[in-house]
């Protein structure tokens, strides 16, 4: 944590440079929105799908004659799911006047590039859950999907539900999965759960066994695993290769296509909280969107963080046309003041803190065809 405050105070002084080149989003005959992500790393197909939902978004519009009749260009920079890359990115993106930025999937690059943006008036809009991306107060940022703490008191109803009164949890150390899991802890506990142990791990290890026969031994109702779903695919195998019978949930960044991939026949049973994954969403827009990224990319999204970042787009895209400019000073306070704007993943408006309000969580099972399955709540819950 002492790296992290150490390196935002390099990023926020290094950002007043920068200020005299924020307006430049606002001239010239293009529009250009930036990309944060991770392209490439362990997170690497989160962020193309990012990418790609920027592109195709960018393509549609471009179609019916752009923004305002200009032509939007869509830049990219990989972040690769890390701070100091992040804070790179966004030098880049105000040295190129980019009117907003996409991005980035993890909490940990969008924070370092925060106060960039911000200096320079660039909007940013990212999945990113960390609460302290809006704690900040700058009026650039908007969040694409609900916060950690709104996460955390739905998974402690969850364990509650399923009488869950011992629970292990596992978290690496980034800023969204130990914001995340200190959370759910002190959420779970206010319901009466008992958090028998708090467990760190190296993300990307490889081995997590060690860690494991430990918590095996508190005998837990349940494990909950707050970090991404690289390692939280291989914590499912290696519990299953050690017998461990305790329930494996997830947190949201488990949602991917690839956990399954990386768990094997044991990913079956394996639970995860998080907005409704794509296959699961109940709008028109949605499955247009989807059935218009297989046929331009010949595959489905990784995961729904594809489509809370397109809606981050879109909002600025329908806002901008609204009010007829890209001027930050008046589409700033505008988004502000969005209110139930139809997303691909359900209806939301942004607050003055820039915090997505709407949307509710579920908890889906994996089922033994890599399918997802709701199984919390159901109707009438």
């Amino acid at each position: 944590m002492l790296v992290e405050k150490a390196f935002y105070a390099v990023a926020l002084a290094s950002s007043v440079a920068f200020t005299a080149q924020g307006a430049a989003h606002a001239a010239g005959s293009v529009i250009k929105f930036g990309v944060q992500a991770p392209i490439t790393g362990q997170y690497a197909n989160e962020g193309q799908g990012i990418s790609n939902a920027a592109k195709l978004l960018a393509a549609e519009w471009n179609k019916r004659g752009g923004l305002l009749g200009r032509r939007i260009v869509v830049e990219l920079c990989d972040d690769q799911g890390q701070a100091a890359q992040g804070a790179i990115c966004a030098r880049q993106f105000v040295n190129d006047g980019v009117l907003a930025v996409i991005g980035s999937y993890t909490s940990g690059a969008a924070l370092a590039a925060e106060p960039i943006y911000a200096a320079s008036s660039i909007i940013q809009t990212s999945d990113g859950t960390s609460d302290q991306l809006t704690a900040h107060g700058y009026k650039t940022f908007f969040r694409n999907a609900p916060p950690n703490s709104a996460e955390a008191v739905f998974t402690a109803k969850y364990f509650v539900a399923k009488g869950y009164r011992k629970v292990a949890v596992i978290t690496d150390h980034s800023s969204f999965a130990t914001g995340l899991a200190q959370s759910v802890i002190a959420e779970a506990k206010k319901a009466g759960v008992d958090i028998v142990d708090e467990a760190y791990i190296n993300a990307g290890t490889q081995d997590y066994t060690p860690v494991l026969t430990k918590l095996g031994a508190l005998h837990p109702d349940a494990v909950y695993f707050s970090g991404y779903y690289t390692d939280g695919g291989l914590i499912k195998a290696q519990m299953s290769q050690l017998g461990l019978k305790a329930p494996f949930i997830g947190g949201d960044a488990n949602q991917n296509t690839a956990f399954a991939k990386i768990a094997g026949t044991a990913a079956a049973g394996a639970v995860i909280i998080n907005v409704p994954a794509p296959q699961d969403l109940p709008y028109k827009s949605a499955q247009k969107f989807l059935a218009n990224y297989r046929a331009m990319y010949g595959k489905a999204p990784p995961s729904v963080y594809t489509l809370t970042n397109a809606d981050g787009m879109r909002a600025i895209l329908q806002t901008a046309e609204r009010i007829k400019t890209v001027k930050p000073t008046e589409l700033i306070p505008a988004l502000h003041h969005l209110s139930r704007f139809n997303g691909y993943t359900g209806q939301f408006s942004w607050n003055e803190a820039g915090e997505r309000i709407g949307s509710g969580f579920v908890a889906f099972v994996i089922t033994p065809s890599a399918g997802y399955r709701i199984v919390y709540p159901k109707s009438g819950d």
